[in-house]
C-alpha cells in the first residue's frame, strides 16, 4: 500500500504561527474554506483548524511569552518518524542544526525541532495519542503534497531520505532561489498561491 501524507515518514502536520490569530483565520476561511474553532476538550484550548470535519492544524499565537520577541509569522511542519531521537541524532550527523531538542509534548507524542542544511525548519513527531493528519485523499482544501525550495533540491532529497531511512513520496524537492522553505501544497481547483497579509503562503493545486 502506498503511504500517505500523516504516515510515518511523511509530513503529518502544521501550525500557524501569528501575530494576527483573528485575521489569519478569517483570510483562509475566506480563501481555503477551512474553519477555525477552540478546541474545548483540548486543555490549552488550542485553536484547531479543519475541512470538512478532518482535523489539518493548529494556530499559535506569536504574543505568548513562550515565543522570543521578534518571531515572524510562519508555518511549522511535522514530519512523522519511528523514533524523534534516533532520527534528529541522523539529521544531525547530516548537517542539521538541532534547534530544540526531543521532548514529550504531553501524551500527544514526542517532538524535536531542527534546521535542515539547506535553510529550512522542520520538526519531526512520534506519535502517541496524537498521529496527525487523517483525511481522505483528494479532498478540497485539505493538504496535498509538500514542496522544498532550495537552491541544492537533489541534496535536500537525499538528506530527508537519510533522515527517515526512506524517501519521502509526497514530497517535491525543487530549484529555487534564496532561503530553503517548506511550502505545503492544498488541494483544489486550478493551480496557483495564496498568502496572507502576513505571509502564509500555501500552494494550490
Amino acid at each position: 500500500m502506498t503511504p500517505r501524507l500523516g504516515s510515518v515518514n511523511e509530513f503529518c502536520w502544521m501550525d500557524l504561527k501569528t501575530r494576527d490569530p483573528a485575521g489569519t483565520a478569517e483570510f483562509f476561511s475566506q480563501s481555503l474554506g477551512w474553519r477555525f474553532a477552540v478546541d474545548e476538550q483540548d486543555w490549552r484550548k488550542a485553536t484547531k483548524i479543519t475541512v470538512g470535519g478532518h482535523r489539518i492544524g493548529g494556530v499559535s499565537d506569536l504574543a505568548n511569552p513562550v515565543y522570543p520577541q521578534g518571531t515572524p509569522a510562519h508555518i511549522a511542519y511535522y514530519l512523522a518518524v519511528d523514533d524523534v531521537d534516533r532520527r534528529a541524532g541522523a539529521a544531525v550527523a547530516n548537517g542539521a542544526q538541532l534547534l530544540l531538542p526531543p521532548f514529550e509534548a504531553g501524551d500527544q507524542g514526542r517532538l524535536a525541532t531542527l534546521l535542515d542544511p539547506f535553510g529550512a525548519a522542520f520538526s519531526l513527531w512520534q506519535r502517541q495519542s496524537f498521529a496527525g493528519w487523517t483525511f481522505p485523499p483528494g479532498l478540497a482544501g485539505a493538504p496535498h503534497r509538500m514542496v522544498l525550495a532550495c537552491d541544492q533540491p537533489d541534496e535536500a532529497r537525499d538528506f530527508y531520505s537519510a533522515t527517515t531511512g526512506t524517501p519521502q513520496r509526497h514530497a517535491d524537492f525543487v530549484a529555487a532561489p534564496g532561503p530553503a522553505v517548506w511550502e505545503l501544497v492544498v488541494a483544489g481547483a486550478g493551480v496557483g498561491r495564496v498568502s496572507s497579509p502576513e505571509g502564509l503562503t500555501f500552494q494550490v493545486r
